[in-house]
């Protein structure tokens, strides 16, 4: 099984020569891409504050993700995430950034008494989730959405090993370029795409991108699944490296939930 060391991200910064008369002239920069920000350069991710006002909080926020999960509180009464997701044709797009999939309404996962919508899931390579610095060979991101407004993320790893039945579905339909799409011609469950053990770390959070909005619960779910090789090196060249590097926890608390299997702790 492949597993990714998560590395410190190098900003690009631009450098000064000295022309004529001690006058500084400066190297163009390069165009900004069309998607606005990139995850690495002089677009990426240490720089997403610069770029623009209404993503500061990438910088400034004490909420951000991703978090490396290492250090772990049992909260004996956390509640269980109940999925509750449904069979349909799904619609992918390829936005520069990932591929999101967007299926047809009515999936939605129930935690409390709270009822969160899924409005759409993307994959990032390597994962995003760094579990005691590790990184998996890739990940899921499922975003959901509940009635007032409230945001709640699965995370699910992804490892190298037997192949994925709805990836393999997925990816008949892959969208290798920029604003390309494709839809399924067979109905897909989400589900398929879920560990059998539901166990999960939580903590509050961040999305992973601009503009790193606050207040996000997040659900990453303890037990990888896999992909076959093929699966994995069809998606790796499209994005080599679209993750944001491990956030500061800045005091937040990380809690595991129980399950019938004991929950591995890092």
């Amino acid at each position: 099984m492949k597993r990714w060391w998560i590395a410190a991200s190098v900003a690009v910064s631009l450098t000064a020569t000295l022309a004529a008369h001690g006058a500084p002239k400066q190297h163009a920069q390069a165009a900004p891409p069309p998607q606005g920000w990139t995850y690495d350069g002089p677009y990426g991710s240490l720089r997403w504050d610069k770029l623009n006002p209404a993503w500061r909080t990438c910088a400034i926020g004490h909420q951000q993700s991703p978090v490396d999960i290492r250090k772990v509180r049992i909260q004996k009464n956390l509640p269980p995430v109940q999925f509750h997701y449904l069979s349909g044709p799904m619609r992918l797009v390829n936005d520069g950034h990932t591929v999101r999939v967007t299926p047809p309404p009515g999936s939605y996962l129930q935690i409390g008494n709270t009822r969160y919508d899924l409005v759409e899931f993307h994959f990032h390579h390597p994962g995003e989730e760094v579990i005691a610095g590790q990184l998996s060979d890739m990940s899921i991101h499922f975003v959901h959405r509940s009635a007032e407004g409230k945001m709640a993320i699965v995370a699910v790893q992804l490892d190298e090993g037997s192949a994925n039945a709805i990836l393999a579905g997925l990816w008949e339909h892959l969208p290798k370029t920029v604003g390309a799409s494709g839809e399924t011609t067979l109905p897909l469950n989400p589900d398929g795409l879920l560990p059998a053990n539901r166990a999960y770390w939580t903590y509050t959070g961040s999305l992973t991108e601009p503009p790193c909005t606050e207040g996000v619960q997040w659900y990453v779910l303890q037990q990888p699944i896999t992909l076959s090789r093929w699966q994995l090196t069809a998606f790796a060249p499209l994005f080599p490296r679209n993750t944001r590097p491990a956030q500061p926890l800045h005091g937040r608390r990380i809690y595991t939930s129980q399950s019938a299997a004991s929950p591995t702790t890092p």
